[in-house]
């Protein structure tokens, strides 16, 4: 548009600030998508377990863990559907590049929150199902297999192809 400010983002794009918000909120929003759907289901299978027969036979200590895992999967339900109802309350006000940054620091919590439910699920599954002292080794693998995929190989991509210029 003539008389809009336009910069050059480091990717080299040619776009305004409002652009370059419009886009991190598109991006941002697919991003969710997934993340908020796998939540979804994960907190709906465990929002049910409580009212199985098997559920009143589990030893406290397993149903602690249940109660952890269910509030970790709220959470994690909350953080995800934030960035949805942030845009909601903000619209319109013309503050578009700050809504994109809480919104993508809920996205982030979301994911931290997700990653505790996920562990909490897996070690209660394989505790109740097994009773084996391979449980928390496995669980650890698993956590291990997540940061690497979701924190350490998008850090490392990011520090050895983000250039200085």
């Amino acid at each position: 548009m003539p008389g809009r400010a336009e910069f050059r983002t480091d990717d080299g794009r040619h776009e305004s600030p409002e652009q370059r918000a419009d886009r991190q909120w598109q991006e941002l929003v697919q991003e969710i998508r997934v993340a908020q759907t796998g939540v979804q289901i994960l907190f709906g299978f465990l929002l049910t377990v409580a009212f199985t027969t098997q559920f009143q036979s589990l030893a406290e200590t397993d149903k602690t863990i249940y109660l952890i895992t269910v509030v970790l999967g709220s959470l994690a339900t909350g953080a995800l559907i934030g960035p949805v109802a942030f845009h909601r309350m903000v619209s319109g006000r013309r503050i578009k590049p700050q809504a994109v940054v809480w919104a993508s620091r809920l996205t982030f919590a979301g994911i931290i929150l997700l990653l505790a439910t996920l562990v909490a699920a897996l070690f209660l599954i394989l505790r109740v199902t097994t009773h084996d002292a391979l449980v928390p080794w496995l669980v650890g693998g698993v956590l291990i297999w997540y940061l690497l995929c979701w924190f350490a190989l998008p850090m490392w991509v990011r520090s050895r192809h983000t250039s200085e210029d």
